[in-house]
């Protein structure tokens, strides 16, 4: 294939509509949005998308690297493109519109006298484990008449080999088969499969499966990518034929057609479903008391082969888009009533790509939904990821907390991590959590690891999960204790910040984990330890308050570090003393905040702290769901418009300059499931306890 800044060159004059974007036109719009390694976008900002459409440019994996989906459609001999930037190119469609809900992404595009909505439904499904363990997006595209006219109408689709491996030199192999239901599938993969390998961020094992139902009209065919496209273009259908050349992925891009004669098409519609998705019968290595295990994808309980999961899949369409409609209302009724159309803006764009970094593994006996930090360091289960994402699982469903935090308690409790008494940062790096990374944030993880347990706990009503970990737990408050009041120099999550002594936010983070831990011994009838623990936290933050306060300052606010009374930074860790009711700070410190972060407002949004102008969106969210109604619009507006407007053209990042919407770190806080904090006015609204923030 040429690449992509060629093809965008020959092909983006080309794009001639108008369309209208709903609620907002991300810097990414997603496409296929499902797991780490299920996660296909279109580019879509100024600095090297083609503005949202859906034609004239390639779809990529997060990083950028091409992964090959091609769309045309023939009407009356004339053949148009609606997806990818295959060359030569046919005629362009016209897109009229782009909207996208928590779950799909839907095009309106016009192929001369006919309309097509192309809709690509990633599901999410927190109820049902099975189901969210399955990387799976369907597409569906419907077409009918524009002009009252019958239309002679097919329709061509096909993938690449690019899907199947970061490492274009690797060597693709595929086949082609129907299952029992009659699902006609391309099934293709890395010729060399190494388990728990990834080239280039991509996986390098597991096999990839592009579906559609078979019967009249359908023909198939794979070979070198012009020439299955040029046998559609030519003839409107394919040749029923096989390519037998296993070769490397780039040379003549083996490419995985369908064609299907929709016949005469008039006013009523025509629809084709297909779909995309991995099978692997392990999704990461992980290491506990027992030593290192493949821990299995969860739906292999299920299904005893990957085509009868496939097949499975497929034929429940009608059944899964009923679901994904009903969590797309609930996410945009919820949002509305919250935080306005904008705060939808945000919240739906989150949910697939915070979802997309879980990876549901195990069995139902030892479920594990592990989490990959995406593009910042690719590490797995890090703590100070997991933190920021936790509340959209919250929000949908607070049991899963636990199979999230279960890998790092259980490798702690297994005498795994050496380096302290603290909380580990990671396990390792995706897919395989079996060593601690060396990274210390040790101030940071005990709070967080204290914080996330006890809310899992209040929202679950399973305090035997407290009394189970109660010792570990225990280490981690000893530590604060010893730590939290005056930290030492050391980074906190937003370690690309640097290191800082005496960080406000973070001394704040470790005062309310101690408080946690109170109410998690009160809970588990450790009294005495109820009390010391309640003692300390509330002595700290008296004395916090003097520590940490701006109160000459005009107007107060808190400090980024102690006793500097110049600078300033997002207080976000004030959230878990909301979201846990530990009474712990007064409402006095919420409304100065509150007051204070419209004085430094820019134009995109309140940057992290005075050292920088960028801000990190999840923290902002953060500090929006617990200010008034005025400063939590504010924040809300800033970010929605941010991705609107921002140049970047990847998916959305949480660290932008708050001046001009930009962001210049290359792949990194790309991607990442740490958007899941926008879901934090939400999980706050479903506490299911008394908002009430005296102290």
């Amino acid at each position: 294939m040429l690449s992509l800044i060629a093809l965008l060159a020959g092909s983006t004059a080309l794009v001639s509509a108008q369309s209208s974007f709903s609620p907002a036109r991300p810097p990414a719009l997603p496409l296929a949005v499902r797991s780490p390694y299920l996660t296909t976008w279109q580019a879509a900002g100024s600095d090297g998308g083609n503005g949202g459409y859906l034609a004239g440019q390639w779809p990529t994996f997060w990083n950028g690297a091409v992964t090959g989906w091609t769309g045309f459609v023939r009407v009356d001999n004339t053949t148009y493109n609606w997806m990818g930037n295959a060359y030569p190119f046919p005629q362009v469609v016209d897109q009229t519109s782009f909207k996208y809900t928590s779950t799909r992404s839907i095009f309106e595009l016009q192929a001369g006298p006919v309309t097509m909505n192309v809709e690509f439904l990633s599901p999410i499904t927190p109820e049902d484990l099975t189901s969210q363990s399955f990387p799976i997006t369907y597409v569906n595209v419907a077409v009918t008449s524009s002009d009252g006219s019958n239309h002679d109408v097919q329709l061509y689709t096909d993938v690449s080999a690019e899907w199947a491996s970061g490492d274009r030199s690797q060597v693709a192999q595929w086949d082609y088969d129907t299952t029992t239901n009659n699902v006609a599938y391309h099934k293709f993969w890395r010729q060399t499969q190494e388990e728990f390998v990834e080239d280039n961020q991509q996986a390098a094992w597991g096999y990839w499966y592009y579906a559609t139902s078979d019967g009249e009209g359908l023909t198939h065919q794979s070979g070198a990518d012009n020439d299955v496209r040029n046998q559609f273009t030519s003839q409107g259908q394919l040749e029923n034929t096989q390519d037998t050349n296993f070769r490397a992925i780039n040379d003549q891009y083996p490419v995985f057609g369908f064609a299907k004669d929709l016949g005469s098409v008039g006013s009523e519609t025509v629809e084709t479903l297909f779909t995309i998705n991995l099978a692997q019968q392990h999704t990461v290595q992980y290491r506990d008391g027992d030593g290192v295990s493949s821990i299995p994808s969860y739906w292999i309980n299920t299904y005893p082969d990957y085509e009868t999961a496939l097949d499975h899949f497929y034929i429940e369409y009608d059944t899964v888009a009923g679901q994904a409609t009903d969590l797309d209302n609930q996410v945009a009724s919820d949002s509305t009533a919250a935080g306005g159309d904008d705060y939808l803006t945000l919240t739906s764009l989150a949910a697939r790509q915070a979802f997309a970094g879980l990876a549901v593994s195990g069995t139902s006996d030892e479920t594990y939904i592990f989490l990959k930090e995406i593009s910042s360091d690719g590490d797995i289960q890090t703590v100070d990821v997991i933190f920021p994402a936790f509340p959209v699982i919250l929000y949908f469903n607070p049991e899963w907390l636990e199979y999230i935090l279960d890998p790092i308690i259980k490798y702690q409790e297994a005498g795994l991590f050496t380096q302290g008494s603290y909380a580990l940062h990671d396990l390792g790096f995706f897919p395989t959590a079996t060593s601690a990374g060396s990274e210390k944030q040790p101030l940071e993880e005990c709070g967080n690891m204290l914080i996330m347990t006890l809310a899992y706990a209040q929202k679950t009503g399973d305090t035997g999960y407290l009394s189970q970990h109660y010792d570990l737990l225990n280490q981690y408050t000893g530590y604060l204790v010893n730590e939290s009041l005056i930290p030492a120099d050391q980074i906190s999550t937003d370690d690309f910040a640097g290191s800082l002594a005496n960080q406000t936010d973070l001394a704040l983070k470790g005062m309310i984990g101690i408080k946690a831990m109170s109410i998690i011994a009160q809970m588990t009838g450790h009294a005495s330890d109820s009390a010391s623990y309640a003692s300390t936290a509330e002595s700290y933050i008296s004395q916090w308050q003097d520590l940490g306060i701006a109160r000459d300052a005009n107007p107060p606010h808190t400090t980024l570090s102690y006793g500097d009374d110049s600078s300033h930074g997002l207080l976000y860790n004030l959230y878990a003393d909301a979201l846990l009711q530990t009474h712990l700070v007064p409402t006095s410190v919420y409304q100065m905040q509150s007051d204070f972060y419209p004085t430094v407002e820019k134009k995109y949004g309140v940057p992290l702290d005075t050292r920088h102008n960028y801000t990190k969106s999840d923290w902002e969210m953060f500090c929006a769901a617990i200010a008034s109604e005025e400063t939590m619009n504010m924040f809300i507006s800033d970010i929605a418009a941010f991705i609107n407007e921002t140049p970047t053209s990847a998916p959305v990042t949480d660290l932008y300059e708050t001046g001009n919407a930009d962001y210049g770190g290359g792949i990194r806080f790309q991607d990442r499931p740490v958007v899941g904090g926008w879901f934090s006015l939400l999980a706050l609204n479903q506490t299911g306890i008394p908002a009430d923030n005296t102290s």
